[in-house]
């Protein structure tokens, strides 16, 4: 068996050849484990050594792929990321602006889904090439759909960013927006292609998908969609991402098996898992908890008793902090885009205004720095939004809090709490908006 690994051909790895067999009962039915730059060789007690961005593929889309890749070498003009609007009316009329799309223009709409933090604000980011969509370590950063766009040369890619699948139950708990429910299951029917982002470093969550994202999925079987596999940075033995590629696909991907030398679990991660599933099963409906499932009964009790999906095109396996994995993910985008109009001129960069993207970034810092539900019970309002005399753009923001003790804590000793947040909110907003901003926060009590 030889795989190809970073454009060479990589044979008679014991290791590979031990860990990943796969059928070819067609010509066309070769893997491929490619990787964009990375380097594959052997190395230590492991035997295999591999570096991010790399995926699984057939031999027919390498192909496809690597065409593209010629073609972006002959000597296309690179297109700079494009900037947000400071002015809101200015941001609207670029939104309502007709493309400027070339004669053999190319589209493809991109839902990108998963569990909550598990990556994909920071991957839509990466792939637009400026900081759009607000990213912290806590859960439910993304509250409500968003749309960022990605035009180079004749291709607009657009990021349909959606906040983590979650349940009517956890919604109520902890009191957050209806829209973390309805906008992942209306975006995704936008689509064109599904990308499900799995945080391989958890490892609750790498042991199987999360079941609102197989119910997305089930419902929309006619909507291609790639895994993949996010922070492979953190994970140090690299040979177990074959294991969770073959539980998250179910030993399948594009239609061909699979089979990987299986894992001998400890005890402890049967017993979470049967807990899992017993979890899942007493879940009772709440309010109709099922809003948007088109599913019967019968396909949801099978559901529950999946770790994966069969029917992933293609596996990824990447750093989404990373600019050249991304690069390899977005060189997939531009090759299985279809021809078609574009959506907006090649100057739009997300259909967020002006307000939106700056409270969404100071959003973002209050996630960051202060404690548990703090930020999750704050809302904000915009005071003042205006020019200054240098140039420079003016704004000021009001925070309102529940309680006196949260706004001690997001004010801090001496105000240097709230005065850090505006600071680091001010710096990501002048790389939005291509001119210097000035942001002054204050804090209030709601009664």
């Amino acid at each position: 068996m030889a795989l190809r690994v970073c454009g060479r051909f990589f044979r008679d790895s014991a290791v590979l050849s031990r860990r990943l067999a796969v059928s070819t009962r067609q010509e066309s039915a070769s893997w491929f484990l490619t990787a964009g730059n990375a380097a594959c060789s052997r190395g230590g007690g492991n035997g295999f050594i591999f570096t991010p961005a790399c995926f699984i593929t057939s031999e027919a889309f390498l192909s496809r792929l690597m065409k593209g890749k010629a073609a972006e070498a002959d000597g296309n003009i690179y297109r700079l990321p494009a900037s947000v609007p400071p002015d809101s009316g200015e941001q609207l009329s670029l939104l309502l602006k007709h493309p400027d799309q070339p004669e053999n223009s190319k589209v493809l709409k991109v839902a990108i889904i998963g569990a909550p933090n598990a990556g994909k604000s920071t991957l839509s980011n990466q792939l637009l090439g400026r900081k759009v969509f607000a990213v912290s370590k806590k859960v439910h950063t993304t509250r409500s759909r968003a749309l960022g766009v990605l035009t180079e040369e004749y291709t607009q890619i657009i990021l349909l960013d959606t906040p983590g699948l979650t349940t009517p139950s956890k919604v109520k708990r902890h009191q957050l927006e209806k829209s973390l429910l309805v906008d992942p299951w209306n975006t995704v029917k936008e689509a064109d292609l599904m990308v499900v982002m799995v945080d391989v470093a958890d490892k609750w969550m790498s042991s199987r998908l999360d079941f609102e994202v197989l119910k997305c999925l089930a419902q929309h079987p006619d909507i291609p969609a790639v895994l993949v596999l996010n922070k492979v940075d953190l994970v140090k033995a690299k040979d177990r991402l074959l294991d969770i590629t073959a539980q998250l696909t179910c030993g399948v991907v594009n239609g061909r098996k699979m089979r990987i030398r299986p894992v001998i679990k400890p005890p402890w991660a049967e017993k979470r898992s049967e807990r899992a599933s017993e979890d899942e099963e007493n879940a009772a409906p709440e309010d109709g908890s099922e809003p948007t499932s088109a599913l019967s009964k019968e396909q949801l009790k099978t559901l529950r008793n999946q770790q994966g999906w069969p029917h992933f095109k293609d596996v990824f396996m990447l750093s989404s902090v990373d600019r050249e994995d991304v690069d390899t993910l977005k060189s997939y985008f531009m090759v299985a885009a279809k021809p078609g109009s574009w959506q907006y001129h090649s100057e739009v960069l997300t259909d967020q205004s002006p307000e939106e993207v700056c409270t969404n970034i100071i959003r973002e810092k209050l996630l960051e720095y202060l404690p548990q539900e703090v930020p999750y019970s704050m809302t904000q309002s915009v005071e003042l939004w205006q020019d200054g005399e240098d140039g420079e753009l003016d704004i000021s923001v009001k925070l309102y809090t529940k309680k006196e003790t949260h706004m001690r804590m997001v004010i801090g000793t001496a105000g240097q709490m709230v005065a850090r947040i505006a600071r680091e909110a001010s710096e990501d907003l002048s790389r939005v908006y291509l001119r210097e901003v000035r942001l002054k926060l204050s804090v209030k009590l709601k009664k």
